[in-house]
């Protein structure tokens, strides 16, 4: 009998990180480890004076490698027949854009004593909105002077990414911006500091990152060019030539182990390190994504990730979070959409305003599962943290309409998951109707697993079976699939993406399946969903009937009351 190969799977998540050691011949976990990022509020430091600023201590990365992987390999020696002489390969996913402004010698500002109190010196977590004002100035220059970088990102430069945390800290901090050798997305900084790579000029970056937060391509030579980083600030375009020239697809090594790692975690040097990428579209990778899948991600904000085959242009959605060729698999595009609250819009609710904790969560989802679709009389915008896509406005907020003085706390939690569902419904139907056509979804993530009445709300408002990833860790199994990939066959892995997905994902029997008497009621509550969503997002030509709105509400109520009662 051959010897069974393994592969360790790296996902960086918004508060922890969580290895994985992964049978390669059918993708199960034989071990498993979780490293809790330490610093500020679960491992993100805010600030009580600017609810946008999101960032995290790098030090908790290098802390969170030298505890999860060798928790994660003593945990896989359970297993008789493992050994780390037959792992193959290292597979890192993180959140993204997350930027980090290093020295020349690739360390992290915030581990140079001097830095490191400075907010501005740390990595820009994904969820970092401060730089609001700067996408919208990038969004405008571009759309006048270069209109190619915004037609694969969905017409609009967001605060989540790159160029606009950069050139946020040059202005809030200069002295940060000038001491930054170069600045490292956390998903190219992982698999560089496993190499042991040492200069920023050296670091392999990965397209996933480029091409969907930097507004790279190599349709035009790569990074935005000089002169129009210029127009936005000189010292913007001469940062660019210590950034990088060339980013790289999932099929190729980042590099290869060192000997100061591989002495930390026990493995052999020189074992090849997978491309890094995002959580997401790895994870769409460890749920089996093909063509025509959706897969969402669903946490605290979701993720949504689509592929379309590379053979022509690369198709034109208003209002995503880009499209790029080999951001997933090679020979795909990948296409990226997602909303920034979910999870955390019911963590708001529950634990900040109602002061509650997972018995609460648990006792108003039953709550919430006791009414029917409309019976509450609410409708809600799922904006508390701004809107992702379609409309890509950090500056947008929450509504809730209908309330009463009979209001319940469960009936807003409802309406609130309710929200977050009729903004899929919107993704889904703006990717549609540009060409990318969704036939199934396919749903992972916590939320995903833990809670049927979530479930079962987003496939009666999207009208598609809600089918569950095998797998309740697909990001670090897709990290991990690509780590198989890398190290190829001759080496116990796989010689592409398809091969392996074929043999190390898994769909779970568990499905949701569209009630269509609930699908009628919220085919009309998402209409009155629509109409604030485009009215209040500032759609051109919304047309919103706000005065009879709560009216219309209502009566979908007092319908949906009669349908409860018979």
């Amino acid at each position: 009998m051959a010897a069974r190969s393994f592969a360790i799977g790296l996902d960086f998540g918004t508060g922890s990180v969580r290895a994985v050691v992964v049978d390669c011949a059918d993708g199960r976990v034989i071990g498993t480890s979780v490293f809790e990022f330490p610093t500020g509020l679960g491992g993100v430091i805010v600030d009580a004076h600017d609810p946008h600023l999101a960032r995290q201590n790098p030090a908790d990365y290098l802390a969170g490698l030298k505890a999860a992987v060798p928790g994660a390999l003593a945990a896989a020696g359970v297993d008789p027949g493992f050994s780390r002489d037959h792992v193959i390969g290292i597979g890192v996913d993180t959140t993204g854009s997350t930027p980090i402004p290093v020295d020349k010698n690739m360390r992290p500002l915030a581990l140079d004593p001097k830095w490191t109190g400075h907010p501005a010196a740390q990595a820009w977590l994904w969820k970092d909105h401060t730089g609001a004002q700067e996408a919208a100035a990038i969004t405008a220059m571009a759309r006048e002077h270069a209109p190619q970088y915004l037609a694969v990102i969905g017409g609009t430069y967001s605060s989540e990414w790159f160029w606009s945390k950069i050139w946020r800290c040059l202005k809030v901090a200069p002295d940060v911006f000038a001491a930054a050798g170069s600045w490292v997305e956390l998903a190219d900084y992982i698999p560089a500091a496993l190499a042991g790579v040492p200069t920023p000029g050296a670091v392999r970056r990965g397209v996933c990152a480029a091409g969907h937060k930097a507004m790279y391509s190599d349709t035009w030579g790569g990074l935005p060019s000089e002169q129009f980083l210029a127009r936005l600030d000189p010292r913007l375009a001469a940062l660019r030539p210590r950034l990088y020239d060339k980013a790289w697809p999932s099929d190729r090594p980042a590099g290869a182990l060192c000997a100061e790692w591989a002495g930390v975690f026990g493995l052999a040097e020189g074992l090849p390190i997978a491309m890094g990428a995002f959580d997401a579209h790895y994870g769409a990778i460890g749920a089996g994504i093909t063509t025509g899948t959706l897969v969402k991600i669903i946490g605290t904000s979701t993720c949504d990730i689509a592929i379309t085959p590379a053979t022509g242009d690369a198709p034109n959605v208003a209002g995503i979070c880009g499209t790029v060729n080999g951001s997933v698999m090679p020979g795909y595009y990948g296409v990226e959409a997602g909303q920034s609250a979910v999870g955390d819009l019911l963590r708001w609710w529950v634990e900040v305003v109602c002061g509650g904790d997972e018995a609460m969560h648990a006792a108003l989802s039953a709550g919430a599962a006791r009414l029917v679709p409309g019976e509450s009389g609410l409708v809600a915008l799922d904006w508390n943290n701004g809107n992702r896509t379609i409309l890509v406005d950090a500056r947008l907020t929450g509504l809730i309409v209908g309330q009463t003085l009979h209001t319940a706390r469960a009936e807003i939690y409802r309406a609130l998951i309710e929200a977050t569902a009729f903004g899929a419904r919107a993704i889904i139907e703006r990717l549609n109707a540009s060409g990318v056509i969704i036939e199934r979804v396919i749903a992972c993530g916590g939320i995903a697993e833990k809670n049927p009445l979530f479930m079962q709300i987003y496939a009666d408002v999207l009208g598609y079976p809600m089918l569950l990833a095998g797998s309740a860790q697909t990001p670090a199994l897709g990290a991990s699939i690509a780590a198989a990939v890398t190290a190829g066959s001759k080496a116990g892995g796989y010689d592409d993406f398809e091969s392996a997905q074929r043999r190390m994902t898994t769909l779970a029997d568990t499905r949701y399946l569209p009630d269509p008497a609930a699908r009628r009621a919220y085919d009309d509550l998402y209409r009155l969903y629509r109409e604030l969503h485009d009215s209040f997002g500032g759609v051109p030509d919304a047309r919103a009937d706000v005065p009879t709105l709560m009216k219309r509400l209502l009566a979908i109520r007092e319908r949906a009351h009669g349908d409860h009662t018979r």
